[in-house]
Parts: structure tokens; sequence; C-alpha cells
């Protein structure tokens, strides 16, 4: 209940978003002002789910400064903060927060913890082809299709005429498929959807957010789950429910509000020492992030902005003895 409360109080400063409208950005975010002469090489290793963000935050960066190269590698979550502790990467996106583990070996070489800036909302979502007349499902049924553990109780679902349907679908066997275990992704669908549990053999793992979709779009009788901004015309992102038939869609505004069951942030982290600065560069590409060019870019990437509150909170962090 408390962390539906804080989401609610943050999106209530979210006066941006037309609920059940288009997807805007918070007016009370500031644009981003350039800074001096600023240049040089920044790279970005970690999240397949924020590759096409960070992709596009390059473009709209050099757009400010045209002498900055900015290099993007996506290849899992779990690369990003091996790459931040050589030093390989400043900046290390993820889909999900750092596991114990990763923080531990961070403070073991830098004696301190890295720096995570929430950069932007998604809606994970489960996909089928955009064909499928299957209203909604439920996290015990998502859990029944992906997982050979059942932890959420329910009897295996193995065909789509285990889930209700009908006719020519009763019959037919649930193709699945799901990211690789390098995947934010992969590890909070195991962690939120099956409480730990294995995944079952079947599920065809992918390199990346796309692939799943791009299997699902070409598969008519098949369910993956990705990451919302990978969302095509070929697929639809089922409405979710914790428990029963109240089905949520998956869109802004309940994703925000806490309402839709895999609603998450995405994060950006980053090396910065306590009471220093951040090297001007790496600084100068989160905080055109979080303005509102910075969230315009999440928009155009299919993903959900963040409140201004949200952005105000990370800002004061990153910009923490450095001077105006």
């Amino acid at each position: 209940m408390k962390k539906k409360l804080t989401v609610l109080f943050l999106i209530l400063a979210w006066t941006g978003t037309a609920f059940g409208g288009p997807v805007e950005v918070d007016s009370k975010l500031s644009s981003y002002k350039k800074q001096g002469a600023v240049s040089g090489n920044l790279s970005s290793v970690g999240s397949d789910t924020l590759n096409n963000l960070m992709t596009l935050w390059s473009e709209k960066f050099k757009q400010f400064y045209p002498n900055v190269n900015v290099q993007v590698e996506g290849k899992g979550s779990s690369t990003a903060p091996p790459a931040l502790i050589s030093a390989t990467a400043q900046l290390g996106p993820m889909s999900r927060i750092m596991k114990q583990k990763e923080m531990d070996a961070f403070e073991s070489s830098f004696g301190y913890k890295p720096t995570p800036i929430r950069v932007a909302v998604d809606a994970l979502a489960v996909f089928v082809n955009k064909d499928n007349p299957i209203k909604g499902l439920n996290l015990k049924q998502v859990d029944a299709i992906f997982s050979k553990s059942l932890r959420r109780g329910n009897s295996e679902v193995k065909t789509w005429g285990d889930l209700g349907l009908t006719g020519n679908w009763a019959n037919r066997p649930i193709s699945i498929y799901g990211r690789n275990s390098a995947s934010g992704t992969y590890g909070f669908f195991k962690k939120r959807v099956m409480k730990k549990g294995d995944y079952k053999d079947q599920v065809k793992e992918q390199p990346g957010s796309a692939s799943v979709v791009q299997s699902v779009s070409v598969d008519h009788f098949a369910a993956g789950y990705s990451g919302i901004g990978y969302k095509t015309a070929s697929v639809r992102a089922l409405p979710l429910a914790e428990n029963g038939t109240d089905y949520v869609e998956a869109n802004a505004t309940n994703a925000m509000l806490g309402e839709y069951p895999l609603g998450r942030f995405l994060y950006l982290y980053v090396n910065k020492a306590p009471g220093k600065p951040l090297d001007p560069l790496t600084r100068e590409f989160v905080k055109m992030i979080l303005s509102k060019e910075g969230q315009q870019v999440v928009v155009k990437g299919g993903y959900f902005p963040i409140a201004n509150a949200v952005a105000s909170q990370d800002l004061q962090i990153i910009q923490a003895s450095t001077t105006p």
C-alpha cells in the first residue's frame, strides 16, 4: 500500500499527462539548457529494453553537442555493472534495480555504491498476436504459461483452450517466447510473475526485445513478454490482473498509478562518488534525459515519461557538488 501511495503522489504531480488520452510529458519539466563547450566520448553498456531509448537520447544529445560521440551497446542489464566497474562505460542502463551482489562488487572496487537514475516508466507487456481473441490474463495464468514451478498455484497451461478459448484455438499449443538470462526483463519477469520459479524448457529465449515481438507477430499462437516500447501493430499487449478478471490495460496512467501489475521504472546507473560531481559529459547527458526534451524522446520511443517530481529528486542527486 505504501508503494502505491508513493506512486499515486507522483502521478498527481504529473499534470502534463492527459488521463486516457495521448501520452504527454509533465508540463512542469524544465527545458534543457545547453552548457559551454562539451565534447568527448560516452559509452553506454546494458539493457536491451533501453537500447532504442539510449540511441534516441544520443541523437538528441548530439543536436546540442555535435562534437560528442555516444556508443550504445544493449546486450542485457547484467552487462551494465561489469562495464561500470571496469570503466568501459560511463552509462549503465538497466531495466531492473541492481542485485545486491552487483552493488557489492561495485562497492568493493570504489568504496561506495553506484547511483541509479530513474529515466522512464515501462509496462512490461505480455504480447499475443493481434488476431488472438483472448480478453486478458491474470498473473496466475501468466505464471502457468511460462513457468514449470507453478508457484502461484495454477495448474499448468499448455494450450489456448486451457485459458478458455474455443473453436480453432482450443487445441492449439501456446508457443512461448522470452528473453535470455542476461536480460533484466528476464529477471524482473521471473521475480515478479513467477515468484522466482523456473522457466519452462519450451520457452524460446530471444537475444532482444524486438526479437520477442517479431516472433509473436509471425507465430499466430504465440505469447511472449517484452517492454511496451517494442509494441508493433502486429501484436497486442494483453490487459493483466493480479488475480481474477479485473484486467488492467498496459497504458501510461495504469503503470504510473501502480494499477497495472507489471509497471516498473527503467534506470540509468552511473558512477558518482559521494560529495563529488559527475564528469561534465555524463552529467549533461543525464540532465538532458531528465529534461522536457529528454522525456519527449521517451514518448517517441514508446515508453512513458517520468513525473517532474521524480526528475527533480534525481537531478538533486546528480548535481550534488556541481556549480550552476
